[in-house]
């Protein structure tokens, strides 16, 4: 079977033309063939996966779906917690975790009538990686896997790319979504701070944490947005609004569209590869053709964002793991273990001097934004490295093209832009204003729609 996008499968089952069982079966037999190699999931749920499948057949037939994600296989990374099901966030320390009740996303997904197919791998509690003295290896990339997936939503990426499933769940506290996105070829998005429940999902910094949807479009992560996204009184951070309709604007002209590309980011700050740069110049031609107004837009340094995003994070995950690292330290892995340690050393005048300065960086991305609808930048260096030349310090080689906007807590979104030399997933980040989620799709889809890259899967696919 052809591996369709979660949009094309929701219009077949709901035209009765695709069993979810059928559809179901087929990632498992993927899975069977291609995990063995790319170490996607930590935790496969075959038997539940069938019986979901079952069920929403079963209920399909019966009455029609209940929503566009009713019978679609989906994966959730291994730190959404999940009720007789292991969490163990990768880590020795959580070997043996079986929760006893579900996450708030994991319960929205099983009522949306998705299909488990597993837990995903992730770097150890969403920190460092690739480690190779944790739970299980960490996941590789299915356009080659001696190259790296990113992190820390690894398995979700690879499991995505490769078609084992069809959607799946992300979290983001510098990255973690739009990173494997780029690097797997994907698409993914962090929300909003606020916009997605993170209640019952293993933290790493409370300030900058979200939880989104990763998947081959991105009308299809507006489809998975749209079932996630809403207030929950048990995420202290959660936004009380209303949920407006992701899939509204797609498909619609971006004729008069305003739109700003911070090329100083990739250009001058960490100039990213020729083929990266080429990638992000033939998106901002393809925008321009389509109507679009292309402008500069010049922000702080991205050094700057780096530098004050990175501490927050170190520190906040200090702060979330500080009792086991005190008493548990040999538990974690080398990588988390050094990371934990140097963000308790951080003092308390310079973190509360880095919450400072993101409050003027927010604000000057705020005055940037006006009269815009968006920016774009890049969302990764280029192509996947290989999995051996991912320095131990990585958090340090080099500032982050996606920690910005996790100071900001504004939505952005990694896609496919192309293909580098070597084969692998170049990629292009679009950056949206505080809920406007639905105008990032629009922009997303119409680039993914004027473009050839979306018909092109991994080889070993």
């Amino acid at each position: 079977m052809a591996i369709p996008t979660l949009a094309e499968a929701a219009a077949l089952i709901a035209a009765k033309k695709l069993s979810p069982v059928e559809l179901t079966q087929a990632c498992l037999d993927r899975m069977h063939r291609m995990d063995g190699t790319l170490h996607a999931f930590i935790h496969p749920t075959e038997a539940r996966a069938l019986a979901d499948a079952r069920l929403a057949e079963a209920a399909i037939m019966k009455h029609g779906p209940i929503g566009p994600l009713h019978g679609i296989p989906m994966g959730l990374k291994d730190i959404v917690d999940t009720a007789g099901i292991p969490t163990t966030c990768q880590s020795r320390l959580l070997e043996g975790n079986i929760p006893t009740a579900d996450a708030t996303c994991a319960t929205k997904l099983a009522a949306a009538g998705t299909v488990l197919m597993g837990k995903l791998t992730t770097h150890e509690f969403a920190d460092g990686g690739p480690s190779f003295d944790v739970l299980a290896p960490p996941a590789r990339n299915p356009w080659n896997p001696d190259h790296f997936t990113a992190g820390s939503s690894s398995g979700t990426g690879a499991a995505v790319a490769s078609g084992m499933i069809l959607c799946g769940i992300g979290t983001d506290t510098g990255g973690s979504i739009r990173g494997p996105a780029a690097l797997c070829g994907i698409a993914g998005i962090k929300p909003t701070y606020g916009l997605v429940s993170r209640a019952g999902v293993a933290p790493a910094a409370f300030s900058l944490d979200t939880i989104g949807p990763m998947a081959w479009t991105a009308e299809d992560c507006a489809l998975m947005l749209q079932v996630l996204a809403g207030y929950d009184p048990k995420d202290p951070a959660g936004a009380d609004r209303p949920v407006p309709d992701y899939s509204a604007l797609l498909g619609r002209s971006l004729r008069g569209m305003r739109i700003g590309l911070i090329r100083h980011f990739h250009e001058t700050d960490a100039p990213v590869s020729a083929p990266e740069l080429a990638a992000i110049d033939n998106a901002v031609a393809v925008y321009r053709d389509m109507g679009a107004t292309i402008s500069e837009v010049t922000l702080a340094p991205m050094q700057d964002w780096h530098a004050c995003g990175s501490l927050i994070s170190m520190v906040e995950r200090a702060t979330a793991y500080e009792e086991w690292a005190r008493t548990r330290l040999d538990g974690f892995g080398e990588r988390v273990q050094r990371r934990l340690m140097l963000g308790a050393l951080v003092s308390g005048v310079d973190y509360v001097q880095a919450v400072r300065r993101r409050r003027e960086l927010r604000d000057q991305l705020r005055d940037a934004m006006r009269g815009l609808d968006a920016v774009l930048t890049a969302a990764a260096p280029g192509e996947a490295p290989t999995m051996d030349a991912i320095p131990r310090w990585d958090v340090f080689d080099r500032p982050s093209f996606t920690i910005p906007f996790n100071v900001a807590g504004y939505p952005a979104m990694s896609i496919c832009a192309g293909f580098g030399p070597q084969g692998l997933p170049l990629s292009l980040q679009i950056v949206g204003k505080p809920f406007q989620e639905a105008t990032v799709f629009q922009i997303a889809d119409a680039f993914e729609k004027a473009t050839a890259f979306r018909g092109q899967r991994p080889a070993m696919v």
